[in-house]
């Protein structure tokens, strides 16, 4: 066989080893899950605290405003959540977004009893750090070992979030 004929037959026998191995890592990285951001934040209470506080348990973080009509409508489901789970190593933290007035927030928290920690992203920093959160509600649920496993734009469905949550709970660190 010729040179260039060997060369018209390798060429495109490389091609397809290149395109496959690429096919591979693309399909091993649909199993990647990125992992949660460290943050730090201030509770309404003033206690400071930090997204480490969150290994070991799963997570259910909310990004929301006061002037989100889908937020207000959600909350009490977000409420029965927490309720539903806390006892199992679950906990939520309510985000509020940097534009909301904190003396907004402060109310919402206080008359709805809102049962979990609620802290205002004064800066944008948090919202930044969850990869550029704009939309509310964006919530995300974060598994045991601080890795984002899902990431719901409006308003998720409870019942599936609950069967995902009894899922992670069930999985070990």
């Amino acid at each position: 066989m010729t040179t260039s004929k060997t060369s018209r037959l390798l060429a495109p026998a490389l091609l397809a080893l290149a395109l496959a191995g690429g096919a591979y890592l693309a399909y091993q990285s649909l199993g990647a899950r990125e992992t949660a951001p460290r943050v730090d934040y201030v509770l309404l209470d003033g206690k400071k605290a930090d997204s480490s506080q969150w290994r070991g348990q799963v997570m259910l973080v909310n990004f929301w405003a006061t002037s989100c009509t889908t937020c207000v409508k959600e909350m009490p489901q977000i409420v029965a959540t927490h309720e539903k789970f806390k006892g199992r190593g679950f906990d939520t933290l309510a985000v509020a977004m940097s534009y909301d007035p904190p003396a907004f927030v402060a109310k919402f928290a206080e008359s709805r009893q809102l049962p979990f920690g609620v802290a205002i992203d004064n800066t944008g920093q948090i919202a930044q750090s969850f990869g550029r959160v704009q939309l509310t509600p964006t919530t995300l649920l974060i598994n045991k070992r601080g890795q984002v496993v899902k990431r719901y734009v409006g308003e998720p469905d409870f019942a599936a979030l609950h069967a995902l949550v009894e899922k992670l709970l069930a999985e070990s660190v």
